[in-house]
């Protein structure tokens, strides 16, 4: 990487950190610390929910996703702005209301410590995965620059993160959330413009839509009600919708970032910045992937896209042999690629019917071929991760992109790996000092029993990284951990808000059975797509927890919201 680029890399990346600690150098309370001061505008409230929500995972695992499947992707999130519209109206004004630090504070208030702690203690374990998840994807960039091990390079920006997070608490978070968007926008536009500049020598604009929509990766839309496909249309609205009220309304890393607002209504405006902004941001980013696609059927491409495994493999004395031998047939064949993207363009132009059966053979073959390529580097070397998914984008930016360029972009990746960890940290650390770890403290006491919070949860994060080359992609990893453990908590909520009479002994083991089944259903061989969890278990909360409270006459609730 040229010295340009590590300057404008380190030169953003500094700026950031010391920004957020010199400007919250002085803020030493724990309504600060904690909960982030409570003045901050709709436009920041805004930026920040959508900063902790797009982690270094949205910047590597997405584009991948784009490339490989298209824009279905986008279908998750069709249940967003329902999901905003019921929690701006119901969840904001109570948690407000009430006067909470987090939002598990308000179910001990409205149920009984029990249920509080459970409550809490299913956040910390699904946000504590999800954290080691949002560490390891930004190790995978530094990684592959670098040419460190994995596992180092997951130490050091663990430390980085965990060093800054517990400088500034939630005010740090949420103050350098502005920058980071700015560098995240920027590098977004910077992305796509010069995609589509690179394309210009082969295809046009047009015509690269209309070339990927021939191979099927421009349907957005999927209709068909299979509870085994993980995205349709009826799985993003249904299922989306119940994930992303579970996630905006009751993960404590979301709650906190609006309940820095003003008042009511200027978090309530920040969730519809972000309802607003959430579809379109999370296309175009697919979009990004897609077009990286179109170009490489005018390129070259690697038979694996983790450089480092091919260089492991070519260094192997004994499974050498098969590399080059594999690498020569996968050239041969991308010519093949090559050479039908260009006819089906000349058709096109000339007025032709373009056929585009002779491409989907080449890639076919491209994909028979990378596969024997993992399961011999598999065979050759069994430490090795095979899954190259989310280093499509990363190699795209590495091999391709102008000087200058590549920092920027990296910044951008690494600068949403900072806003979303960071978040979650200051989350875990409020969540276990709040609602769990309970007891009479001074507000000085408070802050730095919450300080060393946050170092535990960042090791801890950093022990959960080393999970996740388990994963067939890091963007469905988080969505995954979050559907096994979200739906419960959002039953629990639900209750909360809507069934009155419902006490906490009933909402009790009602989560519980919820949470053994959900469990049962992942690890069976039940073929269930997670984004239908999110349905599943809260109605079974609701509707055990009903049922216990009608046939056992539990105690009534005490509180009411």
């Amino acid at each position: 990487m040229h010295a340009l680029d590590w300057t404008i890399l380190l030169g953003t990346l500094g700026f950031i950190v010391g920004y957020g600690v010199w400007k919250t150098r002085k803020d030493a309370t724990s309504d600060s610390y904690l909960r982030g001061g409570g003045d901050e505008r709709w436009w920041a409230v805004g930026l920040s929910v959508m900063a902790t929500q797009a982690s270094a995972i949205t910047f590597l695992s997405t584009p991948g996703q784009g490339y490989l499947e298209g824009l279905g992707f986008v279908q998750f999130y069709f249940g967003l702005p329902l999901a905003m519209l019921v929690i701006n109206r119901v969840f904001i004004p109570l948690y407000y209301k009430w006067k909470v630090y987090t939002a598990y504070e308000f179910i001990g208030k409205r149920f009984d410590a029990r249920t509080r702690l459970l409550t809490a203690g299913l956040f910390l374990i699904q946000r504590g995965l999800a954290a080691g998840i949002t560490i390891y994807a930004p190790s995978i960039i530094l990684s592959k620059v670098l040419h460190w091990p994995l596992s180092w390079t997951c130490v050091f920006i663990g430390s980085l993160v965990i060093l800054y997070t517990t400088t500034g608490g939630a005010k740090a978070v949420g103050v350098t959330h502005k920058q980071q968007m700015a560098v995240i926008f920027g590098g977004l536009f910077v992305a796509f413009g010069l995609v589509v500049w690179y394309l210009r020598e082969h295809i046009g604009f047009v015509e690269s839509l209309q070339l990927a929509s021939a191979l099927g990766k421009t349907d957005v839309i999927d209709t068909s009600f299979d509870p085994s496909n993980k995205y349709t249309l009826w799985s993003g609205i249904i299922g989306g919708f119940f994930l992303q009220l579970a996630y905006f309304g009751t993960d404590q890393s979301q709650v906190q970032r609006y309940l820095s607002g003003q008042n009511v209504q200027q978090a309530q405006r920040g969730l519809w910045m972000n309802a607003l902004l959430k579809i379109p941001m999370q296309f175009f980013i697919l979009l990004i992937g897609v077009l990286v696609f179109v170009f490489y059927l005018f390129n070259a491409t690697p038979v694996h896209w983790n450089s480092a495994n091919m260089a492991a493999i070519k260094a192997e004395a004994n499974a050498a042999p098969f590399a080059p031998r594999l690498e020569d047939k996968h050239a041969t064949n991308a010519k093949a690629v090559t050479r039908a993207a260009k006819e089906w363009v000349h058709a096109r132009r000339v007025g032709l019917s373009a056929d585009s059966r002779p491409l989907t053979t080449a890639l076919e073959q491209d994909q028979v071929l990378r596969e024997a390529y993992s399961t011999k580097l598999k065979a050759d070397l069994p430490t090795a991760e095979t899954n190259d998914k989310d280093y499509i984008f990363i190699t795209f930016i590495m091999d391709h992109m102008p000087i200058g360029i590549i920092g920027l972009l990296l910044a951008m990746i690494f600068s949403a790996g900072m806003s979303s960890t960071s978040a979650e940290l200051s989350a875990l650390a409020t969540t276990s000092v709040v609602d769990v770890v309970k007891k009479e403290r001074t507000d000085g006491e408070q802050v730095r029993a919450t300080k060393w919070a946050t170092v535990l949860f960042g090791l801890l994060a950093l022990a959960f990284a080393a999970l996740f080359s388990l994963f067939e992609n890091l963007i469905q990893a988080v969505n995954i951990i979050g559907s096994l453990f979200y739906g419960t908590i959002l039953g629990i909520f639900l209750v909360a808000f809507f069934l009155k009479r419902v006490g906490g002994s009933a909402v009790f083991i009602a989560a519980l059975v919820a949470q053994a089944i959900i469990l049962y259903i992942h690890f069976s061989e039940i073929q269930v797509a997670f984004l239908w969890y999110n349905l599943i278990a809260p109605a079974i909360v609701v509707v055990v927890a009903l049922l216990l409270q009608t046939l056992r006459r539990l105690e009534p609730s005490t509180a009411r919201p």
